[in-house]
């Protein structure tokens, strides 16, 4: 192309034909149309030529530096090739396999000896032990006889609720242990017996469970929160003697001990490696201080010394002189302590704990102070804007609901009154922690109100005009409060005002409540009390007795107590649990080993307590009850949930029952949808699987005869009502108490109420006797009357009453 465009240059003064080419001037190509194309496809590559080359550079040394890795001689290609018809296998490396069979999983079946006897695999109690987690700190204090009802009760006060275990030391024997303290003595007072003691009953019994331990004298006192943070950011897989170094009289700089004033740490692999020369650093190092002792033993024995830095944390220490006012000292060392030395007083001791509180919650309002800003500037950048920030500034929005059934409802209250009280009265007096809990709210907001508006003026509380609260899940306590106040200026006009707050108690950090350790092996003994009216319904709850505990072999027993009434169960008379005792029997010869056994009582006037002590003295005090009835159906879900809610000497659990309506009023399951529509709902409650269409019900709340306690923790509350109601008023009160009343009144054990779906019982009206008393049988009227059915279902029974009625 090149070349003929080169013969069509034209010159001056040379002949061409007519049909030739137009010429151009001397020196000008005239281009074709493929000359064109040729420049139009070099000017769009060439932005992308660097990258083309860079990618052929690259390939290039890539290839070559495989070819160096596969050293000479040795074929990439080939190797990938291989064989025609031959399958090539990778194995994990990516490297090329030269076997000829392929890669097949093969399927070990589990094969266990039946010669060799079983050994059950026996799992640890908590998964930490399993898993081999360790907490983080243990603090050992050093204390005496005469300070240990003193300075070491101070110690516990101030610092015992931030660390998880907290012991106290001491050579005296026998000492009289305060309260919440745990306090192991060695009888021994020396203070390098003391001391040597103290590390080996840490080494023997919390060796294997924490990673550091820090050693202090009761006449220190510890910021708490600075020293687990320290503990926090320090590695554990190290020998670290860290404390406030001391030169030892005589010795090198590099000899120095930790002061045992201020407090040392020890981390847990320094501590197992000193064990061994314990022994013989008490027979060979004489020395009248521990710190020293200990010190002279490290250096001695390991070659370690004390530290007072390490990897970037410092450990700093203040020692408070004589008569000093810890309010009035400011100094920057003194500011950053984590331990002070000494505190001669347990007063001085509570005084550096506010002094020291006090800077933490000045230093955490600070904090708050900076976030809310950084917050709000922020807050500009993101598409809500200004609207999507949230009051207070960080914390979360009020909870949104989606339907009428989530609204959150206020409670209305006002300084004397609550108008939404627990037992469902419309208005009752404002007491104990509400009446605390209203008060602390209107003094909070009049103290904001009068920091915001002073110098200018200055508000008093007249009353409270009305006040609203309700708890948020997402954020807290929320309160709306009506004041009337009093507002003075600075040159002393008065006037009254009415203002509006809101208010918001935001939730804190969630914790979690130490239970004592329960287990699902625990035996149930079932206590069912049977009345005379009730015999026609037991053959029925022994069947799905039966059925349910045991076929499936659940580690339960059952107890009948038959209550005969002054003219039943007579001679000559027939027996009312006839076919009870038969129903018993059945069961007993189809289920061998098994005994369900029945005691006779009879009573004129029967008690839930009077048929509870007849139980309580047959049985051992270890004894988990199970109170039910005749209309109830547990299961061995319920029954694990008895085992895991009951707990002896803290907790006692009366789960409420689901009851189902009447039958004549309950809604029918609506028409099955066209296929492929999905599955169906869930069932409720009270879904009967039998008929294939639910019953609709509810959770009775005014029932309480179901009840899991154990033995002991009954026969202590009946103790307790016997002492403080004796004679003729015991008797009447038994008449009017159940066994959930006696321990809500008469017992300190936590009472756990709570619904249980697995506790369905089927419509019944139950027998209100008048004998009853007149709580108990407004209780009783009140669940047979919820019973009947729902508002809906009443109310179209009685329209269609009220139809059939005009007709």
């Amino acid at each position: 192309s090149l070349a003929k465009a080169a013969d069509q240059y034209c010159w001056p003064g040379a002949h061409h034909p007519a049909d030739s080419l137009d010429c151009a001037p001397v020196g000008t190509l005239r281009a074709g149309p493929t000359t064109m194309r040729l420049s139009s496809l070099l000017a769009l590559l060439r932005p992308a030529l660097p990258l083309i080359l860079g990618l052929s550079l690259g390939c290039s040394l890539s290839l070559l530096r495989v070819s160096w890795i596969q050293g000479e001689g040795e074929d990439l290609c080939v190797e990938a090739v291989g064989e025609p018809g031959r399958p090539q296998n990778l194995d994990s490396g990516s490297r090329l396999d030269q076997s000829d069979e392929d890669f097949k999983p093969r399927i070990v079946p589990y094969y266990r000896d039946p010669n060799k006897p079983y050994k059950k695999v026996l799992r640890t109690r908590y998964i930490q032990t399993e898993l081999g987690s360790r907490e983080r700190l243990l603090v050992a204090v050093l204390t005496s006889r005469a300070t240990l009802s003193t300075l070491a009760v101070a110690v516990n006060r101030t610092v015992a609720h931030h660390f998880p275990r907290l012991l106290y030391f001491t050579g005296q024997r026998g000492a009289r242990v305060p309260a919440g303290m745990q306090v192991v003595s060695h009888g021994d007072e020396r203070p390098v017996w003391l001391m040597s003691e103290t590390l080996r009953h840490l080494h023997t019994h919390f060796g294997a469970d924490y990673d550091w331990f820090f050693i202090m004298q009761d006449d220190t006192y510890v910021q708490a929160p600075r020293l687990a943070a320290l503990a926090g950011h320090l590695s554990i897989n190290q020998d670290l003697y860290l404390g406030r170094a001391e030169e030892f009289i005589g010795a090198g700089e590099q000899a120095r001990y930790c002061h045992g004033g201020f407090g040392y740490l020890l981390s847990r692999s320094l501590l197992l490696r000193l064990r061994p020369h314990l022994d013989s650093c008490r027979g060979d190092i004489l020395s009248a201080r521990p710190d020293e002792w200990l010190g002279r033993c490290l250096i001695d024995s390991l070659g370690i010394g004390c530290v007072s830095q390490h990897q970037g944390q410092q450990y700093r220490s203040f020692e408070l002189a004589k008569n000093r006012d810890p309010e009035k000292e400011g100094s920057s060392a003194f500011l950053s302590a984590f331990a002070v030395h000494p505190v001669s007083e347990g007063t001085l001791m509570y005084r550096l704990h506010k002094r020291f509180s006090t800077l933490e919650l000045e230093r955490a309002y600070n904090e708050i102070e900076q976030l809310q800003a950084q917050i709000q500037n922020l807050t500009v950048l993101t598409p809500e804007g200004e609207a999507g920030l949230s009051w207070p500034v960080g914390l979360p929005a009020p909870f949104t609901p989606h339907s009428r059934f989530e609204v959150l409802g206020w409670d209305y209250f006002t300084e004397q009154h609550a108008f939404s009280c627990a037992d469902g009265a419309p208005k009752c007096p404002l007491q104990g922690a509400s009446r605390a809990d209203v008060g602390d709210a209107v003094e909070t907001a009049l103290e904001q109100l009068n920091r915001r508006y002073q110098p200018r003026l200055r508000f008093h509380k007249q009353r409270l005009l009305n006040g609203y609260r309700r708890f948020d899940p997402a954020r807290g306590m929320e309160y709306t409060l009506d004041l009337l106040l009093e507002a003075v200026t600075q040159r002393g006009h008065r006037r009254a005002l009415a203002r509006r707050v809101s208010l918001l108690r935001p939730l804190s950090r969630v914790e979690i409540l130490p239970m004592p350790y329960v287990t699902e092996a625990t035996r149930v003994q079932l206590v069912l009390p049977l009345l005379v009216a009730e015999a026609a319904a037991a053959p029925a709850f022994l069947e799905a007795f039966a059925a349910s505990v045991l076929e499936p072999r659940e580690h339960a027993l059952l107890t009948l107590l038959l209550v005969y009434g002054p003219r039943e169960g007579g001679r000559g008379a027939p027996d009312p649990f006839l076919g009870v005792k038969a129903t018993a029997a059945e069961l007993e010869r189809r289920y061998q080993g098994t005994r369900l056994a029945w005691l006779a009582v009879r009573a004129e006037a029967p008690s839930q307590v009077r048929l509870m002590d007849v139980i309580s003295k047959k049985h051992p005090v270890d004894t988990l009850f199970f109170l039910t009835t005749v209309w109830t159906r547990p299961g061995p879900e319920v029954l694990n949930r008895c085992r895991m809610n009951a707990i002896s000497g803290w907790q006692a659990f009366f789960p409420v029952h689901f009851q189902e309506f009447n039958p004549a009023l309950a809604p029918q399951r609506p028409p099955p949808g066209p296929p492929g529509a999905g599955p169906d709902p869930p069932s409720p409650p009270g879904a009967d699987p039998a008929r294939g269409a639910p019953v609709g019900g509810r959770f009775d709340r005014q029932a309480s005869a179901e009840g899991c306690f154990y033995n002991a923790d009954y026969l202590a509350a009946r103790a307790r009502l016997a002492a403080e109601l004796a004679g003729q008023e015991e008797e009447e009160a038994l008449e009017g108490l159940e066994v959930m009343d006696v321990f809500l009144r008469f017992s300190g054990l936590h009472l756990f109420r709570a619904v249980e779906p697995g506790l369905v019982q089927k419509f019944a009206l139950r027998d209100c006797s008048p004998r009853l008393s007149e709580e108990l049988y407004h209780r009783c009227r009140l669940s047979n009357l919820e019973g009947l059915g729902g508002r809906a279902q009443l109310a179209m029974a009685l329209f269609e009453q009220e139809q059939a009625n005009s007709t």
